[in-house]
């Protein structure tokens, strides 16, 4: 328990933070270290860590209990040395309840917990990452993945036995799912529940297993899944799909299956929002003179005028070309950026025309570009 770090620092919250931010930080940290997607060596054991930091913070009784004790307060096993809670120092015994501890620590509270064990519960949520391209961003699609998933057996419906009548309550636990031990500590006898060894907290014990899942009470397989992407997703938000996750407890349903979404990069086009950013290159004269081009789009093709004199990095916007809205008829922009080429390489014609026009940009203008430049530094 030393070595054990701060569940607050776990979950990188402040100790004000409050239940939706420790939801939305345990998410946040769980799709990071999940063994699933995160193949680092020390992963698994992160999000252990991350499990247990918010098992305790998101219960109230719990954090209460942490937050006054520290990890002594929410593990049992610490009651039993002498330094669980700092010898009590300063208490004088006023106001202050060991009974209460104690069954929080031994008693009631544990019991609650141990027998809702026995009943059916949710599986944890599954999460995974799934690569699109851009243009399937821009329309969506509706793609299938494929899942390894664990599902009730459909012979036994997940008691994992092979009769009803096989099925009876444990002996040693009297269906309880917990025993109770008795241990000495520096304050007494003090006793304790622990999971029941014979049921393993199920509160039952099988005769004769299921022959179709060995008495497991699923069975797991390869399974396709379709995932609907809508158009205007970005990079980073998740999907939920229901009950694809892990398997239940006990009977309970499937967890949910988290798909967060990765959107390929395009070679020409960019995203900022709503918006797709282009860079359209034209020529020295055209953008002298003005011109008339066909602008790809992820659309298609879409005729833009460029007006005369534009300069380089102009941006020119088509509208309703960019991405839709999840939520609502918004659409964005297209942002069209003026890249102006200059030619390197000179025919013998051209070159006499481009003379030609720089002597007349000197006459009419009294000098070159850089000419005026310079004179401004003289004033």
């Amino acid at each position: 328990m030393a070595n054990k770090r701060d569940y607050y620092e776990v979950l990188g919250i402040s100790k004000s933070a409050t239940q939706d931010e420790i939801k939305k930080a345990y998410r946040s940290l769980a799709r990071k270290y999940h063994p699933d997607i995160n193949k680092e060596p020390d992963a698994e054991e992160k999000f252990k860590e991350v499990q247990e930091a918010y098992d305790i913070l998101s219960d109230e009784k719990k954090k209460q209990m942490y937050d006054q004790f520290g990890h002594a307060g929410v593990d049992p096993n610490a009651a039993g040395g002498a330094g669980g809670f700092g010898g009590f120092g300063g208490f004088d015994g006023e106001g202050f309840d060991f009974g209460d501890i104690f069954s929080s620590f031994f008693g009631g509270g544990a019991r609650r917990s141990q027998s809702a064990s026995t009943g059916p519960r949710k599986g944890n949520d599954k999460f995974i990452k799934l690569k699109i391209s851009f243009m399937d961003a821009v329309f969506g699609k509706t793609t299938d993945i494929s899942i390894n998933l664990d599902t009730k057996c459909e012979h036994c419906n997940g008691t994992g036995a092979e009769k009803p009548s096989d099925i009876e309550t444990c002996r040693r636990c009297n269906g309880q799912g917990v025993v109770n031990v008795t241990q000495q500590s520096i304050f007494g006898t003090v006793r304790s529940q622990q999971v029941c060894p014979e049921c393993g907290g199920k509160g039952k014990t099988i005769k004769k297993k299921c022959p179709h899942c060995n008495g497991e009470g699923y069975t797991s397989k390869k399974t396709n899944v379709e995932v609907k992407i809508p158009a205007g997703i970005a990079s980073h938000q998740q999907l939920r799909i229901t009950g694809k996750g892990e398997r239940g407890y006990n009977g309970g349903p499937n967890g949910d299956l988290y798909i967060e979404i990765i959107v390929a990069d395009h070679q020409q086009f960019r995203r900022d929002g709503k918006d797709i950013h282009i860079d359209v290159p034209i020529s020295f004269t055209d953008a002298a003179l003005g011109c008339v081009v066909d602008v790809p789009t992820a659309y298609g093709e879409v005729e833009l005028k460029i007006p005369e004199g534009i300069q380089d990095g102009q941006m020119l916007r088509i509208r309703g070309k960019g991405f839709k809205s999840i939520r609502g008829n918004e659409v964005g922009d297209q942002i069209v950026h003026i890249n102006i080429k200059t030619p390197t390489k000179l025919s013998k014609e051209e070159k006499e025309l481009y003379e030609k026009l720089r002597d007349l940009e000197k006459k009419v203008s009294g000098g070159s570009i850089f000419e005026k430049f310079k004179k401004a530094f003289k004033k």
